[in-house]
């Protein structure tokens, strides 16, 4: 196993930077996996401090960056593989960061086919998340299903190793290991008690009815067309006349179904990483308790803390929730009308569904680089590159972005940015 978890990390980019101590990919041989292997059985094993750089961010700021030894790699490695093996298949369907197969496309994919007619976006946002992760309460959630004290205290020392920054260590209190290849999956078996707690409790406790109650305004108007119609059809009219044309164009400002129907809710969710969106379909001030209810759980049983400033709760109609870099709101369009041709009916098949969108702060942020003063520059420290690299560049990072967001309906507000990207590597060439 650890043959293959080396064959897993060897080649990735950073093994050749080293950690708290010299140790590297190239000075490892299968006598020193060896070793390793029979220190793990003793529990002799030791990790050492996670090594902490700085590294600057786009706004300027500075992110903090763990540099794990390369035996801790490598062993860190073994533990997720030993530990996706068995907790994957049982991780909720309606999580998807740090997952095979899952990604932010699945996540929104999902929010666009499942969420149609929501009323109500709640924009969870945990202050925090994988640095505040109660070491004790992992280990709990790990014991309920692990029943190997050793493989529980070799993750209790990997949690607490420590850092060093400027030669000085320093405790690890809560949080899983920076820059550990096994953090990602340790976050999602503590948060799965969050899905559990959603899927288990919340939804059934607010999902409820097959179908909403007939808008009683919109009945009226129905049976005042029909009422007309007939009388239309008794004396061989077959025009329609201007009344019956001004009700069903009221009709269509209707919503079918009563939007306050009591006996009919809806709640749905999902998560990516320590991002969650919940959809809801009923009153504002049932989302507001689903809110706190949320922010009751994860205090009391995962001991974090709901961001209250940006945990918002968005109309979906009228406002955009931010969930992943897209804009997503609930389309709203009566004259839009769908034909179906074997009924002859038509129907306003755009309400109530889901639309992805570009934000413009995004267009804005991502042009930013390439602009001075407002417009395109040359970007002059790419000056010395050859006209091939630099054309390579600049379409390797508009592709990227392109291709994620890809399932926004209005993709095509990049144009803006592929022409200041063009116009900035024209100068630049």
């Amino acid at each position: 196993m650890y043959l293959h978890a080396y064959g897993r990390i060897y080649a990735n980019k950073g093994a050749l930077t080293p950690g708290a101590c010299e140790e590297t990919a190239d000075g490892m041989s299968e006598v020193k996996i060896a070793n390793l292997v029979e220190a793990l059985r003793h529990e002799r094993y030791r990790f050492r401090p996670v090594r902490r750089i700085h590294i600057p961010k786009n706004n300027g700021k500075m992110r903090p960056l763990g540099l794990p030894s390369w035996s801790d790699k490598l062993v860190g490695e073994a533990v997720r593989l030993l530990l996706e093996a068995y907790y994957e298949p049982r991780f909720s369907n309606l999580s998807h960061g740090f997952r095979p197969e899952r990604g932010c496309h699945t996540a929104l994919s999902q929010v666009v086919i499942n969420w149609t007619g929501t009323t109500w976006f709640i924009e969870g946002d945990i202050s925090d998340c994988f640095g505040s992760l109660d070491h004790d309460v992992l280990l709990s959630i790990l014991a309920e299903r692990i029943h190997d004290a050793r493989f529980l205290r070799l993750i209790r020392q990997m949690l607490q190793a420590g850092y060093m920054e400027d030669w000085e260590w320093n405790p690890t209190l809560s949080g899983t290991p920076q820059g550990g290849v096994v953090s990602p999956l340790l976050s999602n078996i503590y948060l799965d008690k969050l899905d559990r707690f959603v899927e288990t409790v919340l939804i059934p406790e607010y999902t409820r009815g097959k179908t909403r109650a007939k808008n009683p305004e919109y009945r009226t108007l129905e049976n005042e067309i029909n009422r007309l119609r007939k009388r239309q059809k008794y004396w061989g009219e077959k025009i329609e006349t201007p009344a019956v044309r001004e009700l069903r164009q009221r009709l269509r400002r209707l919503p079918v179904g009563d939007p306050r129907d009591p006996g009919f809710r809806r709640l749905r969710y999902v998560r990516y990483a320590d991002d969650h969106l919940l959809g809801f379909i009923g009153p504002k001030a049932e989302a507001e308790t689903i809110k706190h209810r949320l922010s009751q759980f994860l205090h009391e049983e995962l001991k974090l803390e709901l961001n209250q400033d940006k945990t918002l709760i968005t109309h979906a109609r009228t406002q955009a929730a931010r969930f992943l870099g897209y804009e997503i709101t609930v389309q709203h369009a009566d004259t839009k009308i769908t034909r179906d041709r074997r009924s002859r009916t038509g129907a306003r098949n755009t309400n109530g569904k889901i639309a992805l969108r570009v934000p413009r702060k995004v267009i804005e942020a991502k042009a930013a680089p390439f602009l001075k003063r407002g417009h395109p520059a040359p970007l002059r420290h790419l000056a010395g590159l050859t006209p091939y690299e630099l054309v390579r560049r600049y379409g390797a990072q508009y592709r990227g972005i392109v291709q994620y967001y890809l399932l926004a309906g209005d993709v095509w507000r990049l144009d803006r940015l592929k022409g200041v990207m063009v116009t900035s590597l024209l100068k630049t060439l």
